[in-house]
């Protein structure tokens, strides 16, 4: 407040030294005792005035930009000033409670909506490219914590998921679902000590290997330490399966992750190198150099399929959808991983088998009356939408419960689960699929 009277005085000063003169020359001209008082008397109350309506004229300048949301008391006060004007000037007095009404008015709609919760507009925050090679080890493990779980803090909560998507299919943590891929606990330790080990990885002899690609391209050959291994496993993620954890009918020959250096999730070598590092620093172990992991991602992956250095910068929060319902209904199911776990007729790479497949349009009206089942959907639409959001209200036999993620629901907007539900409506058991749009 003090400030505002501070404002008020700068900017009025002189219309205050104006209206004193006022009433000097009211003292001095005026003879009549009664009517000397009355001038004196409006004179005064002018002056207030005055003073009144400085102080608002500072408090909309000095709040017009902020968010404490006191916009209005300015037009209270000139409400107040304007009726109070109306009495001791009696022939304006219409006039100026015509204009303090009109006040008023504005005042309570400005009131009201300065009441309603306030969403900041403007442009959006700059992106700003981020330098991981410059990085500490702990600046880079944060980072890579942000690409994996969408934020610091949030490796332990289930069902964080960051641009990189790992929480999807692999746990990091005791206790944690990831049931479609090996727990991560440990891993810089175990690449070395267990999987190049493995009689079945075959190290140094790729064409010896029994899995669905002997090599990341041709020439390439075979990790050499724990690091160059965790670097295949991303690029050539079908070079070596975990035995029970390949894609089912394949014998563990074939992978049911994606290379993620390519679309969907593209992470460039940096965010890899920032992702392993914090692979290495949440285990309390010394990570490898930023050069030496970008280095052995080198070794796997061909400089022409490496995502653009442009395509850096600051990882996602961890409400960051992964799709917002803008792309092709295809590109959404690529974007949420639905084609690594369930076979859908009609989009391309949709042959998983860790979940049923999804022919929605004939599965739907017949689960919807099986005895087991424990949601509410009363159509076809609605079991889709129920079985996205919340997959536990019907397990499709033989499927174990809780092996789809329950998060699709925060991570994909409407528009993307709308255009999920319109498309696996149509989609019938011996019919052609529907036509993606």
């Amino acid at each position: 407040m003090g400030n505002l009277i501070n404002e008020a005085l700068s900017m009025g000063w002189m219309a205050m030294a104006l209206l004193v003169g006022l009433l000097i020359y009211f003292q001095v001209s005026i003879s009549d005792p009664v009517a000397k008082k009355r001038a004196t008397f409006k004179t005064f109350i002018g002056i207030i005035a005055a003073f009144l309506m400085f102080v608002a004229i500072a408090n909309y300048k000095n709040n017009f930009y902020g968010e404490n949301r006191l916009l209005p008391v300015s037009l209270v006060m000139i409400t107040a000033t304007t009726f109070m004007l109306a009495l001791y000037f009696t022939n304006l007095g219409a006039l100026l409670k015509i204009g303090g009404f009109m006040f008023f008015v504005a005042a309570f709609l400005s009131g009201y909506g300065n009441w309603l919760p306030q969403v900041e507009g403007g442009f959006p925050p700059k992106e700003e490219k981020l330098d991981f090679s410059s990085m500490t080890p702990q600046q880079l493990a944060d980072e890579g914590e942000k690409i994996i779980f969408g934020g610091i803090g949030q490796n332990k909560v289930q069902g964080a998921i960051g641009k990189g998507q790992c929480p999807l299919c692999h746990a990091f943590h005791q206790g944690m679902l990831g049931e479609r891929a090996p727990n991560l606990i440990g891993l810089p330790e175990r690449a070395g000590k267990e999987r190049l080990e493995d009689p079945k990885y075959s190290k140094g002899k790729p064409a010896a290997r029994e899995y669905a690609q002997k090599e990341a391209f041709p020439g390439s050959g075979t990790a050499e330490n724990g690091q160059e291994y965790i670097a295949e496993s991303h690029a050539c993620p079908s070079c070596y399966v975990v035995a029970g954890y390949g894609v089912k009918g394949t014998n563990d020959k074939e992978s049911p992750m994606p290379a993620i250096h390519k679309p969907p999730i593209s992470l460039s070598l940096p965010e890899l190198a920032a992702v392993d590092t914090w692979l290495y620093v949440r285990e309390g172990r010394e990570a490898p150099s930023y050069e030496e992991i970008i280095k052995s991602y080198e070794k796997f992956i061909p400089e022409a399929d490496r995502p653009k250095q442009q395509e850096e910068k600051a990882a996602g929060p961890a409400s960051a959808l992964l799709a917002d319902g803008s792309e092709p209904v295809d590109q959404i199911f690529a974007k949420a991983q639905c084609v690594s776990c369930h076979t859908i007729p009609g989009i391309p790479g949709a042959t998983g088998t860790i979940g049923p497949k999804l022919e929605e349009g004939t599965n739907a009206p017949l689960r919807i009356k099986d005895k087991d089942y424990k949601g509410s959907a009363k159509s076809t639409p609605e079991y889709i939408m129920e079985s996205i959001v919340d997959p536990s209200a019907y397990v499709v036999k033989p499927f174990p419960d809780n092996t789809m993620p329950k998060v699709f629901g925060q991570k994909l907007s409407a528009g993307a689960l709308k255009k999920i539900v319109d498309y696996l409506s149509q989609v019938k058991a011996g019919a052609p699929p529907p036509k993606i749009s």
